[in-house]
């Protein structure tokens, strides 16, 4: 039975908790993950591990996959898991983990705006202004210099495309592969994605190497944890709230995500400045905004009658 917010039981409120801190801390695993390794090792093996630890409970599920869904779970893979993994870990060897985390609250305007280009999809005026406050808030994060001065971080741009990748797999996700439940859809693209993730890790990067070092076994352990904790493990939990409550309650992790990265970040030493906090209000209202479209939740999922959710509003988170 789905319950509103205000009625949902105990259980499910400590889920979205602890939902929230793992989709949050993501953004810190990530930033530790690149003490020992670099971006493309933290990338390949955040989506190699989670796709390993899925593959038990998603094989079960491949009978129900039949020749043309293959292109587009591959598609899914690509730009759900694939792409945005290497984005992040990118960004982040020039920005604040933190920083990283509030940008990727973007990910529903992102949804919203490819929907209305792309998928034929309607924006009401509040949308619209919410899209035009996200951005405010995009850009005042993008240009927050040392000491709350004025400059530009082109890496941010790099968010910026995974949050676009994101929003262009949660429309493929409504518009193009209604028939299968949101579980198989993800796990199995992931799984997909963790083939060529793997193959790159160990031919194509010095991870072999590197992990042998004597200092890289925390950065290991960050990484581990990123994709078998922050990408499988919150895939189940995200799916078994939905069935507790619905995608409206659910969804409101969006909002707690940003606030648990920035916190985890100055806990760890990162620089907080009043622009931070000034466009990290405006995502979260500008998200906010672009979400009013009745009670269907987040911008981008889908508004099916159906006992599982759509993809969760970012992997990364």
């Amino acid at each position: 039975m789905h319950q509103t917010p205000s009625k949902a039981p105990l259980q499910a409120w400590f889920l979205l908790g602890l939902l929230a801190l793992i989709w949050g801390s993501s953004f810190l695993l990530i930033k530790k993950g690149l003490i020992a390794f670099g971006a493309m090792e933290v990338g390949a093996l955040r989506i190699a591990s989670a796709g390993i630890v899925l593959a038990p409970l998603i094989a079960r599920r491949l009978r129900h996959i039949t020749k043309k869904h293959w292109a587009k779970l591959a598609s899914v893979g690509l730009v759900g898991s694939l792409i945005p993994a290497f984005m992040f870990s990118i960004a982040q060897t020039q920005l604040e983990s933190g920083i990283t985390g509030v940008l990727n609250a973007l990910t529903p305007i992102s949804t919203l705006v490819i929907g209305v280009l792309f998928f034929h999809q309607q924006a009401r005026v509040a949308q619209v202004v919410g899209v035009l406050i996200g951005l405010f808030g995009t850009v005042l994060l993008m240009t927050a210099g040392s000491g709350g001065g004025w400059t530009f971080n082109s890496y941010a741009l790099l968010v910026l495309i995974a949050t676009i990748c994101y929003g262009i797999n949660l429309n493929l996700i409504k518009h193009k592969i209604s028939d299968l439940r949101p579980l198989t859809i993800t796990g199995i693209s992931l799984l997909m994605a963790s083939i060529p993730a793997t193959l790159f890790l160990f031919f194509a990067t010095d991870f072999v190497v590197q992990v042998q070092q004597p200092d890289a076994l925390l950065s290991l352990l960050a990484v581990l944890i990123l994709g078998v904790v922050g990408t499988a493990g919150a895939l189940i939990i995200f799916n078994h709230l939905v069935q507790m409550t619905n995608t409206v309650f659910t969804s409101s992790v969006t909002y707690l995500i940003p606030i648990v990265a920035m916190l985890l970040g100055i806990l760890d030493g990162e620089d907080f400045w009043l622009q931070h906090a000034v466009g990290m209000t405006a995502i979260l209202v500008g998200v906010w905004f672009a979400n009013r479209r009745g009670r269907s939740g987040l911008a981008g999922i889908p508004r099916r009658k159906e006992k599982s959710p759509a993809n969760q509003p970012g992997e990364n988170s």
